[in-house]
């Protein structure tokens, strides 16, 4: 079996912060690198149901995943299947933890084992690819006004 990938680290803004940068401000932080098309804007629809998905600009849209929890400004929890068939699909769960003037992140990348024998190749990739995208996230949430959402 393989188990759920767990990524804890804390940024200096309020939760609430954190979670407003991670999902209204997902487009203008996430690496271009990290996408299907290399240029593509990247949207998170914030609401249950909600797209999360990158539009080329060609105007093709690739969808990455889908909301299944939308609870501001504690948790989201995402159905995640960037490249890959929506039936292979893992899911995301990332709380948002008030520290103080401070918040904690807990990420929690899991559903592997639904995979089969390519379980493990895509949780290694998978964790090397957040590698990728938090230092940016974590840029852009430290980096700008904390009350008003500037840069």
């Amino acid at each position: 079996m393989t188990g759920p990938l767990r990524i804890t680290f804390d940024v200096a803004c309020p939760a609430e912060h954190a979670f407003d940068v991670w999902t209204s401000e997902f487009g203008t932080w996430w690496p271009r690198d990290h996408t299907v098309s290399g240029h593509g804007d990247v949207v998170l629809e914030g609401r249950v149901g909600g797209r999360i998905y990158e539009r080329a600009a060609d105007g093709v849209e690739h969808d990455w995943g889908e909301i299944v929890v939308w609870d501001p400004p504690g948790q989201l929890v995402y159905l995640w299947h960037i490249g890959q068939d929506r039936d292979d699909a893992t899911e995301v769960q990332i709380r948002f933890i008030p520290r103080g003037a401070s918040s904690r992140v807990e990420i929690e990348h899991r559903g592997w084992e639904r995979l089969g024998p390519a379980a493990a190749a895509r949780r290694e990739q998978n964790r090397a690819g957040w590698e990728g995208v938090l230092a940016p996230f974590r840029t852009a949430a430290e980096g700008r006004d904390q009350t008003r959402g500037d840069r």
